[in-house]
């Protein structure tokens, strides 16, 4: 049996592909330290926030592979934050590490609750994150977030968006949303063109600084909202919402349909409105259904990234602009959408070790 040393650790662990680019860690800088006390070490890696949300299954995977190669040894693996910017991304520019578009195949299913709580729960989770409501005809995010006001723009007219600050020490989250720009009581009545301009613009004139996710919630059903995205950006990819009813997954399957005519990986499907559970009796009611979503998605050879019960704490909170508030405080009601946003990190990560970008050639 090789004898415990850095050395051999440092041979165990230093092809584990990096969860953001898929390059092994021993190549990226990533191992930072590596210590060892008789039959136990120690070791240092270096994740970037767009990693954190899976931090403790990089830690388990890692500690499996030295107790593979180096039978009987105790492992702990400590992180500490690896400095990657993102680069500009598309022709509009954005600095953003992964692009995830919240769709739906029809209105009325928590699409947009949905959208807002994977990003307040990937933010929750260490990453820096930004959310545009692309739903310029009902935009929905400013209310479930309790945010108002207009958009400054900058001497560099560059669009300042709307701030959600809190709750508790979370860093800021930029948002962006047609909400912001008109009145609550007033309707837009746009053509394709305009809709097009104002899509670029929340993208590209937007000062969205440096994220590691920006989550844009969709319009409903199928049109020109996702045409302008696939050509303006590479996308990670998208996830589908839908409740569990018949009439709701056909519609579904249509956005999938439209998602893969544009080239936009399909990253899953969620299931919401999955079961409601009495709070008197405790027995669980399947209102619309359970598990249609599951099984359309397996039809369909896409993940499933779970499901989503109805939780009245978390409507209520939605419609009093406290979402945010919420899901900081109800470990319950979070517990889902944290399991979904993890599927969500997991799944770009696998696609990145799949992919990993080719090193640069040297300079001659």
């Amino acid at each position: 049996m090789p004898e415990l040393t850095p050395e051999t650790v440092q041979a165990a662990i230093e092809s584990y592909p990096d969860p953001e680019t898929g390059r092994p860690i021993g190549s990226m800088g990533q191992i930072k330290e590596i210590t060892v006390d008789g039959q136990s070490t120690t070791i240092t890696i270096g994740i970037t926030t767009h990693s954190r949300p899976i931090a403790d299954e990089v830690a388990d995977r890692i500690e499996s592979k030295v107790a593979a190669a180096l039978p009987g040894t105790k492992v702990e693996v400590k992180f500490v934050d690896h400095t990657r910017p993102p680069a500009r991304l598309g022709q509009v520019g954005i600095r953003v590490k992964s692009v995830i578009a919240v769709g739906s195949g029809k209105g009325g299913v928590g699409k947009s609750t949905v959208a807002a709580s994977i990003a307040l729960t990937l933010r929750q989770m260490g990453s820096k994150v930004g959310l545009m409501d692309s739903d310029v005809y009902g935009p929905s995010v400013p209310h479930l977030l309790g945010l108002s006001g207009r958009p400054a723009v900058s001497e560099e007219k560059k669009i300042q968006p709307i701030m959600l600050n809190g709750p508790g020490e979370l860093p800021p989250m930029p948002v962006m949303s047609m909400g912001f720009l008109v009145e609550a009581d007033q309707a837009v009545i746009w053509r394709g063109p305009m809709l097009h301009g104002s899509i670029n613009q929340f993208l590209g004139d937007t000062n969205w600084g440096e994220l590691d996710y920006l989550v844009i919630d969709l319009p409903p059903g199928t049109g020109d909202v996702v045409l302008t995205l696939s050509q303006a950006l590479p996308l990670a990819g998208s996830v589908v919402v839908c409740t569990p009813q018949e009439v709701a997954l056909l519609d579904a399957i249509k956005a999938i349909s439209m998602f893969r005519k544009v080239n936009i990986p399909i990253l899953g499907m969620v299931e919401n409105m999955s079961g409601f559970m009495c709070p008197d009796c405790g027995k669980t009611y399947d209102i619309f259904g359970r598990g249609g979503a599951r099984d359309r998605a397996e039809e369909l050879k896409v993940p499933f990234l779970g499901g989503l019960p109805i939780e009245m704490n978390l409507r209520i909170a939605g419609d009093e602009g406290r979402l945010a508030e919420e899901l900081a405080e109800n470990t319950q009601a979070r517990a889902p959408i944290e399991a979904i946003s993890k599927a969500l990190v997991r799944t770009i990560a696998a696609k990145a070790a799949q992919n990993p970008p080719k090193p640069a050639l040297p300079t001659l």
